[in-house]
């Protein structure tokens, strides 16, 4: 079944071992599990997480250990231990292959939508500030998919403001037929003040790598989760990444006074994320009999 290593607890051991019965609601949190995630998840209670920000691998476009993973089980696990109301934001690309690009972002998207009946709540663009030219006979990629999917309307959403140019500057209020029809009438003008500031687009821009340096060969920027978990989760809330990579995602989600879950199958990054997070060897590691 599964049992604690390194500094974990009996009770910590008594906890995820009790987690077998799925009407069990307490799931270990603040922790990593080693191991394979749809085997960890299988384990995990019904709607037991708030938001998940992940990027899982894509098109075998790096080599993670020799590691495979199973895609549908993924995504059908993330559903179920899923909140209603909650998100997962999927940070995604696709490969090139003989000239022609996979889409397998979108397979997955449209997987999560008519197969696991989440909505595409939007589909943002996470577009990288500094990249690594290919000079290949396209223009070069700068940008992922971030799909934004949710069980229902999503609950939780405290969105990013950014300033406003015209700030102060008066502006119509009404569609264009409105205007037409108060000039036609010469109607008194409606006009409304540009607010200081507005709501972010869905296109989130950051410098790649520039001030986080990782042992990890494919690490996404601190700021890509932590705008996320502020976005779509509140204090307190369960943040999970079932492919836990370096820790970005834990790490961001408890400067945010969130409980974070991740879960790694590659051993040797546990070991980058503990250091990152100042945990001494700290993992909940999961066998299959």
């Amino acid at each position: 079944m599964s049992h604690a290593v390194g500094v974990g607890s009996i009770a910590l051991f008594a906890s995820f071992f009790f987690m077998n019965d799925r009407n069990q609601t307490d799931l270990p949190t603040n922790e990593i599990f080693t191991g394979d995630n749809v085997a960890v998840l299988s384990t995990w209670p019904d709607a037991c997480i708030d938001l998940v920000v992940t990027s899982p691998p894509y098109d075998n476009l790096r080599t993670y250990g020799g590691h495979t993973w199973d895609f549908e089980g993924v995504a059908r696990e993330l559903t179920r231990v899923l909140k209603p109301g909650g998100v997962i934001v999927w940070v995604v690309a696709d490969a090139t292959i003989k000239g022609s690009e996979t889409l397998t972002s979108m397979r997955q998207a449209i997987h999560f939508k008519d197969v696991c009946g989440l909505r595409v709540h939007d589909t943002m663009i996470y577009r990288k500030n500094s990249y690594v030219p290919l000079n290949h006979s396209r223009y070069e990629q700068c940008w992922e998919y971030m799909f934004v999917l949710s069980k229902g309307a999503p609950t939780k959403w405290t969105p990013i403001r950014i300033p406003c140019v015209t700030v102060g500057t008066k502006r119509w209020r009404g569609n264009e037929k409105q205007r037409e029809a108060s000039y036609a009438m010469k109607a008194v003008e409606k006009h409304t003040e540009v607010k200081p500031d507005k709501t972010a687009p869905n296109i989130f821009t950051y410098d790649v790598g520039k001030n986080e340096r990782t042992e990890h060969n494919a690490p996404f920027p601190l700021d890509l989760a932590r705008d996320h978990i502020l976005s779509w989760s509140s204090d307190g809330d369960v943040v999970l990444d079932p492919f836990a990579g370096s820790g970005t995602t834990c790490l961001a989600a408890r400067d945010a006074g969130r409980r974070y879950v991740g879960i790694e199958i590659n051993a040797e990054y546990v070991e980058i994320i503990n250091r990152r997070l100042g945990l001494a060897n700290h993992s909940i590691s999961h066998h299959e009999k």
